[in-house]
């Protein structure tokens, strides 16, 4: 499994991994293991200035979801006891996958950092706990598959406006408005969750 590490800028942001499985092709298609908890942990464990070695990850919950072109979903997170650590991949299409660092003790807080997912390029995203998470599909009948840590609470879970210009991601949109949901419109700027401890 090859690992790869995200960045703001020229900034490692800590904790974060670019997962890419090895993958065997012949003339029939190809095979991978999408998901090996051994080597999963073991990828954790070489990367020790990420990784606690005395904890250990457990999946509960997978989640699928099916979006149209110019979809933009996000930027959520679930507060604590409910927070959720994520493996993200894209299945078919195409995504561009966005994480938002919101530890407080975090060199890189407030900051953003984005990947392309997508079904040719076999990429997954470790996000660990303490993040927001959000995602620009860029084809339709894209589909986005995640393993989660814990299981979906609706009265812990938050959204930042995908959009806070604090934040200022960008986002691949090639000058269209994205199509956002009624209720990520209505999530909160980074100052709000700070002003209100809302982690």
């Amino acid at each position: 499994m090859k690992t790869d590490f995200l960045k703001y800028n020229d900034q490692f942001i800590d904790g974060p991994l670019v997962l890419t499985p090895q993958t065997f092709f012949d003339d029939r298609g190809f095979f991978f293991e999408s998901w090996n908890e051994r080597s999963f942990i073991n990828t954790l464990k070489e990367n020790t200035k990420f990784f606690d070695l005395n904890s250990s990850i457990t999946f509960v919950q997978d989640n699928q979801s099916l979006s149209k072109k110019n979809i933009l979903r996000g930027l959520h997170y679930q507060i604590k006891p409910f927070d959720q650590g994520k493996l993200v991949s894209c299945i078919k299409g195409e995504i561009f996958d966005v994480i938002v660092d919101l530890r407080k003790e975090s060199k890189t807080f407030g900051k953003w950092a984005g990947i392309y997912l997508s079904e040719k390029n076999f990429n997954q995203i470790w996000i660990p706990s303490g993040f927001a998470h959000g995602f620009y599909s860029l084809k339709d009948q894209t589909r986005v598959l995640y393993k989660t840590t814990n299981f979906w609470n609706k009265d812990s879970e938050r959204t930042i406006l995908w959009n806070d210009p604090n934040i200022n991601i960008c986002w691949p949109t090639n000058g269209l408005s994205p199509s956002v949901s009624n209720k990520d419109k209505e999530g909160s700027l980074l100052i709000e969750i700070i002003e209100n401890e809302l982690f």
